[in-house]
Parts: C-alpha cells; structure tokens; sequence
C-alpha cells in the first residue's frame, strides 16, 4: 500500500465544507459529518482507556477490535451507500457483553460513573458511543444508514458499561451507587 496521506493540509476545508468517500462536498456542520466525527470521537476515548496500563488481557483485546471496527463504522458513514458493520459484528458484540457480564454481581441500583481511572474513561466512553448513536439516529431521519450502524454503537454502549464495572474490580475500585433523595 503507498503512502494515503502524505498531505495532512488540503485547503479544500477552508470554506467550511468537506468531503465524503464518495467524493461529494458537505457542510461541515452535515449531520453525516457530525454522525462520522462522533464515533471517532467514541474510538478516542477507547483510545484512552487503552492508554491506562495493566488492564486485564482480554479488555484489551476486546477493545482493541472495537477500535478497528469503529474505524471501519464510521467508514460506512463517510462514504454514502457503502456498508462496512454486518449483523456478525453486532453477535460479536453481543458475545463479549455476555463474557464480560457473567461473573459480575447482579445490579440493584444505578452506578455513578467512576470507580478508577480506567473504568470512569470506559464511562466517558459509553456516554460518547450513545451520542454517537443519537447522531446516527438523527442522520436515518433524512438519509439512508443502515441498521446495522445504530445497533452497534447501541450494543457497543452497553458493552462499556459492562467492561467499566470490570474495570472497577480490576482497579481495586468501587462502583459508586446512585442514591435516591
């Protein structure tokens, strides 16, 4: 493979427009846009729950896919028409949820957000792929994405929340219930 991206700087953004994979120009401000730069956003923030160390082998493993796999998603709302995210990913998903979930305690409250640095980064995480999923929604208003996309990033979302409880334990933290007035 050569060199993709040997000119960081176009100018071609200037005008406050950019362009999709399929080589049209929208706003900046397009809800396409908006959708694709939330779950990078999203891939970020695992990004740095991937930067704290010593976490558990398969955390690590298991993120690390998602990564790739968000790259592709956002892909798939980049370039209109283009599908990346199939129902086996969403399986996947699904699978490592139930990993994951199995050995942890049963949930009687809701949780705050924390129990380590790790498991608050997996909670930033989480709250980031719900809104990239509200943005996907919002974009299936007027455009055509397909289902596949909302959920992932519905599944994904619930996967964090379980691998932040992980997280928590691994830690040596506690989750912080969420105490009614």
């Amino acid at each position: 493979m050569g060199h993709r991206l040997s000119k960081i700087y176009t100018r071609t953004g200037d005008d406050g427009t950019t362009g999709l994979g399929d080589g049209s120009r929208v706003p900046k401000t397009h809800g396409r846009i908006e959708a694709y730069g939330t779950v990078d956003e999203a891939n970020s923030a695992i990004g740095v729950i991937l930067a704290v160390p010593n976490l558990p082998p398969a955390v690590t493993e298991a993120l690390t896919q998602i990564q790739h796999e968000l790259f592709d998603l956002g892909g798939e709302l980049a370039v209109p028409g283009y599908r990346a995210i199939q129902d086996t990913h969403i399986d996947q998903l699904e699978q490592c949820l139930d990993r994951f979930n199995e050995p942890l305690p049963m949930l009687k409250e809701f949780i705050l957000p924390g129990g380590g640095p790790a498991a608050a980064a997996c909670h930033m995480a989480r709250a980031i792929t719900r809104r990239a999923e509200r943005c996907a929604w919002a974009l299936a208003q007027s455009e055509a994405v397909a289902p596949q996309v909302t959920r992932y990033l519905n599944r994904l979302s619930d996967l964090l929340f379980v691998i932040a409880r992980v997280l928590a334990r691994h830690e040596n933290g506690q989750e912080v219930l969420w105490k009614r007035k």
